[in-house]
């Protein structure tokens, strides 16, 4: 009897020793306290407990964390009230302190934000709280990281996640919106229609300048080319003249040359005086010399119709 009840008491102590073996995984630990005291904080690894002395009072969770709050109503200083609800990113950096700082540590950190953000929203109006949503999640992390260090909590990051102003506030802000929309569209329309005028008339006015400079260029090419054909004109009337004036003085040398006598240069004054006579003058100078060659002349031909 007392071997099967040594073999009991050894089968029940492995039991306990068993039972009472934790394992603490990664990123959590567990507050251990010893008959109802704190008496350590265990980290990742194995552990064990004394039997019906110690028991883990609370598990933490070490992870960043997410919350999530319901939109509060809050009121702005020119007394809109609006809904604005908030994400708390958060962090447990001593378990001891948020297992005996605060009871409800989420309902705490919620009331906290609350009463923090309808503080922040009564100093600001309701354009101001609508385009100043990194200033209200600045101040309600400072002021929530200050309030729950004491719980061990880190508050890491505050964001405003939704703000919702009255009914007849969004439906103003819509028509504003809409008017704001319709005016930058007439502006645009309006500068679009100023721009293409312009264009229009900068290609008008380049176009003048072209036709004009064009026809500059053409009056310039025909005043050139006149001015070439006079020029031609003139060199060959020069030309011309120096021809018949180097003939002239050709034929002067050949009657030089030919040394004609008495009898040619007569001859040669009657054709010249014949030539005077057929022309359109009315009067004919005849010199003296010239008037008893032309009596002889005339006997010479009455005699050569009578033969």
């Amino acid at each position: 009897m007392g071997y099967i009840g040594f073999i009991f008491l050894l089968f029940v102590l492995i039991v306990l020793v068993a039972t009472n073996i934790r394992v603490v995984p990664q990123a959590n630990a567990y507050v251990i306290e010893r008959l109802g005291a704190y008496q350590a904080t265990w980290g990742v690894g194995i552990h064990v407990k004394l039997p019906l002395v110690d028991k883990i009072a609370k598990k933490v969770l070490l992870k960043e964390q997410v919350v999530d709050f319901p939109p509060q109503p809050v009121i702005t200083k020119d007394n809109v009230t609006m809904q604005i609800d908030t994400v708390i990113f958060f962090q447990i950096t001593d378990p001891k302190f948020y297992a005996y700082g605060v009871d409800r540590p989420m309902a705490a950190i919620e009331n906290l934000s609350a009463t923090t953000l309808r503080n922040i929203i009564g100093d600001l109006e309701l354009d101001q709280t609508l385009t100043s949503r990194e200033i209200i999640n600045t101040k309600m992390r400072i002021v929530l990281d200050e309030a729950t260090d004491p719980w061990g909590i880190k508050i890491n990051r505050v964001e405003v996640k939704n703000i919702i102003p009255p009914k007849e506030i969004q439906n103003a802000m819509e028509k504003q919106m809409k008017a704001e929309r319709e005016k930058r569209e007439s502006i645009l329309i309006a500068e679009g229609q100023k721009n293409a005028a312009i264009l229009v008339s900068q290609g008008k006015k380049e176009s003048l300048i072209l036709e004009a400079e064009a026809e500059k260029q053409a009056a310039i090419l025909r005043a050139e080319a006149k001015k070439e054909a006079s020029i031609r004109e003139a060199e060959g009337e020069a030309e011309a003249i120096l021809s018949i004036q180097k003939a002239t003085a050709d034929g002067i040398v050949m009657i030089r040359e030919a040394m004609p006598n008495k009898e040619v240069l007569t001859l040669k004054s009657f054709e010249a005086f014949e030539k005077a006579a057929n022309g359109q003058a009315t009067k004919i100078i005849i010199p003296s010399e010239l008037q008893g060659l032309a009596g002889l002349a005339t006997a010479l031909s009455e005699t050569m119709k009578e033969k």
